[in-house]
């Protein structure tokens, strides 16, 4: 290589604890990108994704890929420019998608990675590779056709009804022929979204409005399929108001804050689940990988249909990381929250 490049990244310094995210978790260093060997690629990051699940990545607890430890680039999805290669499978300009963690740049195969680098498709943008076409759409569409299973005239509750997964799901269960879905969001503009851009039926300003009052009204013979992003009060109005044979699937809590020290309660309607015959089922996206291809080209599909729309929320720098990441589990974030790391 050329001119030494300087990386600047973001280590784990200390786990938060009962508070949010906080840039004092991180510490930001620089070093030297090392000479790649053979079979690796040197990405510069363009943009990263920001998940609830990164927040529960930094619990010092078993979970479905190991938390990410104290000294090491915290985890995350991104999209990034090879800028030099020694791999047969990537060239320079090539634009990859893998798990490149809060750096500037990255070696592929080094760091915190858990998903091994791959070429976006061509019309595939970097940020709709991260949003639509990301964990967030992909979540979306297997928690709903595989777990939901939306049919003709169901009602259905999606709750983070704004987010990126949330607003994909409902959109799904309508192009199924569900004819009754209700979102639930934060603030008169991301409920307004909702129903006149991702085409919701109506929604709940679970902020300003009674939402058990509410439900019980926009769904006067019950929920058919409950999609949980959010757990806590709200799974538990959701559970009081299922139809028999109903499906609630579960995908976040984000309500919990996804700490360790103050877990949302369990709901204490949960034995509705057996007076109406329904079923409730957690997921995790990564066990549907085989399947990604397929699913990325019906989502494309219907994104070109004009069937789905999507928001993506850009954030900028490097250092604002830790900010962004809290934002999520304050609502601040509308649609997909990136963070832009060059053009």
């Amino acid at each position: 290589m050329g001119n030494q490049i300087i990386n600047r990244m973001l280590k784990l310094k200390s786990r938060p604890m009962m508070d949010d995210v906080s840039s004092e978790n991180f510490e930001l260093v620089e070093e030297e990108v090392r000479d790649i060997e053979e079979g690796e690629i040197l990405v510069k990051n363009l943009y990263l994704s920001f998940d609830p699940t990164q927040r529960g990545w930094l619990n010092d607890v078993p979970s479905y890929i190991p938390p990410v430890q104290i000294g090491e680039i915290m985890r995350a999805g991104s999209v990034g420019k090879v800028i030099e290669s020694k791999n047969q499978n990537f060239s320079e300009d090539d634009i990859v998608q893998g798990s490149f963690g809060w750096q500037e740049y990255a070696i592929s195969g080094e760091g915190s990675g858990f998903m091994p680098p791959q070429k976006l498709h061509e019309g595939i943008s970097p940020t709709s590779a991260l949003s639509i076409y990301g964990i967030t759409g992909l979540t979306a569409y297997f928690g709903m056709l595989d777990i939901g299973k939306p049919e003709q005239n169901d009602t259905v509750l999606v709750s983070g009804a704004a987010g990126a997964t949330g607003s994909v799901a409902g959109q799904i269960a309508k192009i199924k022929g569900a004819t009754n879905i209700i979102g639930l969001a934060g603030g008169p503009e991301k409920c307004k979204w909702v129903v006149e851009e991702a085409g919701f039926d109506s929604c709940i300003d679970y902020k300003n409005e009674d939402v058990a009052k509410r439900v019980t009204e926009l769904a006067p013979n019950g929920l058919n399929i409950y999609f949980d992003n959010v757990g806590g009060s709200i799974l538990e109005t959701a559970l009081e108001n299922i139809a028999q044979k109903a499906r609630v699937v579960m995908c976040g809590g984000i309500s919990s804050g996804y700490t360790m020290e103050r877990l949302a309660p369990g709901p204490s309607t949960i034995f509705n689940l057996i007076i109406q015959r329904a079923k409730m089922e957690g997921f995790i996206v990564i066990d549907y990988a085989e399947q990604f291809p397929h699913a990325v080209m019906e989502l494309a599909g219907w994104v070109a249909e004009g069937k789905i729309n999507y928001k993506e929320d850009i954030a900028e720098g490097l250092e604002n990381c830790p900010d962004t990441l809290a934002n999520l589990f304050k609502g601040k974030n509308f649609g997909k929250q990136l963070l832009k790391l060059s053009d």
